[in-house]
């Protein structure tokens, strides 16, 4: 199988180059015509984020003390290092410190590092870590939220015009020790995948009033099973995302599969499905509510008084929507899939939301947003609902790059939740944050120089 997706990876790439390189010699022989000294442009930007955060309950391993309240800040600060040649090259860098006020280590990564070459016609390559954001971000996001801006080594290349945008993504990750001798295995990287294989592809109407976008993966997960260690597990997700805007109405709808095999080696047989309607009659205030149901096992690996217990599943029914932005969907205070259950166990989720946005004056925007949860399987001995969120929060734009947030977040639980999140007994939960987002454009220079060409 392994060996299979190379072959295809490999036509793919020659297949690519040869259009790349054709198409790139028609524009390089064009450039002459071009109006002489072509622009160059080169900025420094920076991004310093801090947030502060109280939290009272939630979290904890231990469900007999976690009623105590925790304080912490933390940061992420990164410089954006960008050069553009004319229109047709484009390069980045961006290093990038992330970590919590007072910690003996931080975490200084190369957040992304890539090149792009794109062509008068629209096809283009863009190779390097990089940010992918696709759709609405349920499946591929960029979740800044956790201060550590998830990134992939990835080449992504493809087609942009006249409505139409198709994209390819290869990725294959390795660990460095496994270079010469160490063999295949793979863990612990910058992404929980081994190899990965994505199609996508979105149609717009000229005055974007529908929008559709279709993808499919092909995700290879290293094996957890110890009886074959060295095995690569391939699973497969194909759905569909759908946007209408008639007039002040948007209306957005989203459906996904995921089959093949996970780390274990145990076939998936899951899905979701999303809905959205948001109202802006005018640019003061917006209205929306939405649902979402995520498919989930049916059985309870975790009896309620805490021992581990052990059951066999012939299929894995728990939808996990691996890349994407947890916390823009699934309740502010992520206790859903950014945060895991007790051993691991999906149950899955419906989510029934509603809320408002309010801009009462310029630069200061209001939201208010309520959440009713759910698992969605039947258990034996819990009650579906998980219980209800409510969020409030503030942001305050003082300058072009000065921003602050503030936001508050209760959850009053169920048993369910109790159970299966191992919360406080008395179940109320409460956390609030405040965030000073500075983004200021330290230094841009462009000249002209036609013998660099």
């Amino acid at each position: 199988m392994l060996d299979y997706h190379h072959r295809i990876t490999r036509w793919i790439l020659l297949v690519f180059v040869i259009l790349t390189a054709v198409d790139l010699q028609a524009q390089v022989e064009a450039i002459d015509s071009f109006p002489p000294h072509p622009d160059n442009e080169f900025s420094i930007s920076a991004k310093m984020t801090t947030r502060g955060e109280l939290r009272h309950g939630g979290f904890n391993p231990d469900s007999t003390d976690n009623n105590r309240t925790s304080m912490f800040i933390m940061g992420q600060y990164r410089i954006d290092i960008g050069y553009k040649r004319s229109s047709w090259f484009e390069l980045k860098l961006a290093p990038q410190m992330s970590g919590v006020w007072g910690q003996s280590s931080i975490s200084l990564t190369l957040a992304e590092a890539w090149a792009q070459m794109r062509s008068r016609v629209g096809v283009f390559a863009k190779i390097g870590r990089q940010t992918l954001e696709y759709d609405d971000e349920r499946i591929l996001g960029y979740d800044d939220w956790t201060m550590t801006a998830p990134t992939h080594d990835v080449l992504k290349f493809g087609y942009e015009g006249h409505g139409h945008k198709v994209h390819a993504l290869l990725a294959y990750n390795q660990n460095p020790e496994n270079q010469m001798t160490g063999g295949n295995y793979y863990s612990g990287g910058i992404q929980p995948y081994k190899t990965m294989q994505t199609l996508w592809y979105h149609y717009e109407t000229p005055k974007s009033f529908f929008g559709i976008s279709l993808i499919g993966m092909n995700i290879g997960m290293q094996s957890l099973n110890l009886n074959v260690p060295n095995k690569t597990f391939y699973q497969q997700l194909v759905g569909t995302y759908v946007t209408l805007k008639p007039k002040f109405v948007t209306l957005e709808g989203a459906f996904y599969y995921q089959m093949g095999k996970e780390e274990y080696g145990i076939p998936l047989d899951a899905f979701m499905g999303s809905g959205t309607i948001k109202v802006s009659p005018s640019k003061i205030y917006t209205l929306y509510a939405g649902y979402d149901y995520l498919s989930g096992d049916k059985y309870f690996a975790v009896p309620s008084e805490g021992s581990i217990g052990l059951v066999y599943h012939d299929k894995i029914r728990g939808f996990c929507p691996i890349f994407g932005s947890h916390h823009d969907f699934y309740g502010a205070m992520d206790f859903f899939y950014l945060n895991s259950y007790v051993s691991n166990f999906t149950p899955g989720l419906q989510n029934l939301y509603t809320g408002a946005s309010v801009n009462p004056i310029q630069n200061l925007n209001l939201t208010a947003s309520y959440h009713f949860f759910a698992i969605a399987t039947d258990l034996d001995y819990l009650d579906k609902p998980l219980g209800h969120e409510l969020e409030l929060s503030a942001s305050y734009t003082f300058a072009r790059f000065i921003k602050v947030a503030a936001g508050y977040s209760f959850m009053r639980g169920t048993k369910t939740m109790q159970v299966l999140q191992h919360l406080s007994e008395n179940r109320q939960l409460h956390w609030g944050w405040v965030m000073l987002s500075v983004t200021p454009t330290i230094f841009t220079h462009a000249w002209t120089d036609k013998k660099n060409l």
